[in-house]
């Protein structure tokens, strides 16, 4: 099976697993010194994952060449993003909105990747993605009405996705753990800056951390990294639009985790819309693909080119 939809497909259980777990995580720290702390460690450990694996290319981290773009990465997809979107959390009444705009990224990356990197779309993937578009809604139901905040998450969404136009086109000349590196060192950089000038007393606050506090934020920390050492490792060998649109598995996967140890229940709406999600992903990544990975056959309906 293709090297970059085993590592997305690790990337979504990752991410179904620790949405999940964040319900139980770290409470009463600051949203945006959480991910700053939690951005800071995971640069650290892939800072270390490279000096071990391939000390040769931590230089290319300020290659004149790159440099630019890496900043760009840490600023648009590992800074800004993060403080627009928990900025609008704290107004938003029904988190079920931030959800479903958020889940449209990949609709906005398909876009840069067609404008910016060429990227083909084919008809199924068009299908695939209206498939998750309804999927998508039918999973949080959010509130229709146009708000100020839900404008603020659909920015810090947009911004996720040029981030991952960006990250492509520079995974063309360096490894999937050297941008996630870059995403994250520079993120966390341009994070803690913020904190110091607009919210210092946030930033003093770590060090009055309990240790139950610290423990949850070294597992959050744990699943962020598998999140952007797979994704990003996975996303060289990708296409935007399919990579980014895979990550939606991660839905379903935390409402059957919710159901299995929470004992909720799935209404008929958000089983519905998990359904459409997967059969979504199966029309992106492509049917024929799948069948013939897996029976060896592929029906003459699934025939057509992918």
């Amino acid at each position: 099976m293709n090297r970059g939809i085993v590592l997305v497909l690790l990337t979504a259980l990752v991410s179904g697993v620790s949405i999940f777990i964040n319900a139980f995580a770290v409470k009463g720290i600051n949203p945006f010194l959480l991910t700053t702390l939690k951005n800071t460690l995971v640069a650290l450990v892939l800072l270390s994952v490279i000096l071990i694996m391939e000390n040769k290319n931590f230089r290319k981290i300020f290659n004149r060449k790159l440099l630019p773009r890496f900043l760009a990465i840490g600023l648009i997809g590992g800074s800004i993003p993060f403080f627009l979107f928990f900025y609008a959390l704290s107004l938003l009444k029904s988190p079920a909105t931030a959800g479903f705009i958020h889940k449209t990224l990949f609709i906005w990356a398909s876009i840069f990747a067609l404008i910016f990197l060429k990227e083909k779309l084919s008809s199924k993937f068009l299908l695939g993605a209206f498939v998750l578009l309804v999927g998508n809604y039918l999973f949080f139901l959010p509130n229709a009405a146009l708000s100020l905040p839900a404008l603020i998450v659909l920015i810090a969404t947009v911004f996720w996705a040029a981030e991952n136009v960006i990250a492509k086109s520079v995974l063309k000349e360096v490894s999937g753990t050297l941008v996630a590196f870059a995403r994250m060192f520079f993120g966390s950089a341009f994070m803690l800056l913020a904190l110091v000038i607009f919210m210092p007393s946030a930033l003093l606050s770590a060090f009055t951390l309990s240790f139950a506090q610290l423990a949850w934020l070294g597992v959050t920390a744990s699943f962020l990294f598998l999140y952007v050492f797979t994704y990003y490792n996975g996303l060289k060998y990708l296409p935007v639009h399919k990579a980014t649109s895979i990550l939606l598995l991660a839905q379903p996967i935390t409402a059957m985790l919710s159901a299995s140890f929470l004992g909720g229940s799935l209404t008929p709406e958000k089983a519905l819309g998990a359904l459409l999600i997967v059969c979504g992903v199966l029309l992106v990544v492509g049917i024929s693909y799948v069948f013939s990975k897996f029976e060896g056959k592929v029906p003459f309906w699934a025939r057509l080119k992918a």
